[in-house]
């Protein structure tokens, strides 16, 4: 099996991290495999926002916890809480994927899935782990939003689209299982 199918094996949902910092190359690497990811018509309907800092992360986590704890429905805040408060799972390096609040087309958000994707693989192919996360917007909802949007420096014109956690993780889990029964070959 070669190298790009062994990643895509491998990769898994990682939800606990040491938080050793990820190396600036690193960072740099996966932000550049997300910018080379394929979009319609080359629009690029997207920014990447890479956070490297482990206090800016944290401040982030907190208030998603507080966005969460805040809802009359606490299933989900006590989902996080059971798995042991942390939003991000202690994850050292959080890249946010933002889209195009008036998109040229209504693919944008498969684009991004593609550049979250292509990050991902990237990662696990720098041997870290990853977890692709859309509840990275909690952060981001709460009554601190503005404060959070320009803590990380969020440009006019755009939302959120996708979050993806990256660092050495402390748990490990088994790809899953292929069900070839999701396939037609003809």
């Amino acid at each position: 099996m070669n190298d790009v199918l062994k990643t895509i094996q491998n990769r898994f949902s990682c939800r606990g991290y040491t938080g050793e910092a990820v190396a600036p190359s690193d960072v740099r690497a996966i932000a550049a495999a997300g910018l080379q990811a394929p979009s319609a018509k080359n629009f690029q309907p997207w920014k990447i926002i890479a956070i490297n800092n482990k206090s800016i992360i944290d401040k982030l986590d907190n208030e998603g916890m507080e966005y969460l704890k805040s809802l009359e429905d606490q299933r989900l805040y006590q989902l996080f809480v059971d798995r042991g408060g942390k939003l991000f799972y202690n994850a050292p390096a959080l890249f946010i994927v933002l889209k195009e609040e008036n998109p040229q087309g209504t693919w944008v958000d498969i684009d991004c899935g593609i550049l979250v994707q292509n990050m991902a693989l990237a990662a696990t192919s720098l041997e870290l782990n990853t977890c692709i996360v859309a509840f990275a917007a909690f952060a981001f909802n709460g009554a601190n939003a503005e404060e959070m949007k320009k803590t990380v420096q969020w440009p006019d014109g755009y939302e959120f689209a996708m979050g993806l956690l990256v660092g050495e993780g402390n748990t490990t889990k088994e790809p899953h299982e292929i069900d070839w029964d999701k396939v037609v070959v003809i």
